[in-house]
């Protein structure tokens, strides 16, 4: 998927959170998006992904990301920094994503398997009763088996242990071979490892890419 951002701007009052925004990113490119807190990193996720509308102008494949979002929706996989806290069970949670998202329930067992989770095993276990890294690794699992063309990863490895994060970027290179990543992380390994070039934001505005 192409990534077309310009001049965006996102005010929360008089608080400017994206500050006249230019960005491009290319079908297949892996960008990492890196700055200090309050950088505007995550509102700027939230923008390509359409669940914040904003002045300039967003968009993926040539649609807006905020207008034309239920079109773009289906091409697009999020995993975020913190995981929901749902009531429902693992395996509710599963059967619900694999039907919406129209995928394979097996495609989710095996990368959660390769992460060392077990979701038969869990599966009768509310997801919000699950440990921190079991959480994301679920939610990795059911980004990762979609068909996705856009992956937007905000912090993914925040709560994994150290071989739980090898083995996400071995499964990166696998799972979303082809497609467009936006991947924000503190991790400077991961930014490293996983992005072809790196984004920086501060207060706002891109001040390296």
């Amino acid at each position: 998927m192409h990534v077309e951002l310009r001049g965006v701007t996102k005010r929360y009052g008089r608080q400017a959170a994206l500050r006249d925004v230019d960005l491009e990113i290319e079908h297949g490119a892996r960008v990492g998006l890196v700055g200090p807190n309050g950088s505007g990193k995550s509102t700027l996720l939230r923008v390509v992904m359409g669940l914040l509308s904003c002045e300039g102008d967003a968009r993926l494949d040539g649609r807006s990301s905020f207008h034309e979002r239920e079109r773009v929706a289906d091409h697009i996989a999020y995993v975020p920094q913190i995981a929901p806290q749902l009531g429902a069970t693992v395996g509710e949670v599963v059967r619900a994503v694999s039907t919406l998202r129209a995928i394979d329930r097996g495609r989710v067992r095996e990368v959660a398997e390769a992460l060392a989770l077990d979701v038969d095993g869990v599966g009768a276990r509310p997801f919000r009763a699950l440990s921190g890294g079991m959480k994301h690794k679920l939610l990795i699992a059911l980004a990762f088996a979609t068909n996705a063309t856009l992956f937007i990863l905000d912090e993914p490895t925040a709560s994994l242990d150290e071989r739980s994060r090898e083995r996400f970027a071995e499964l990166f290179e696998t799972w979303v071979d082809g497609a467009t990543v936006l991947l924000c992380s503190h991790r400077a390994e991961d930014v490293q490892k996983l992005a072809d070039r790196v984004v920086h934001l501060d207060e706002g505005r891109v001040t390296a890419r």
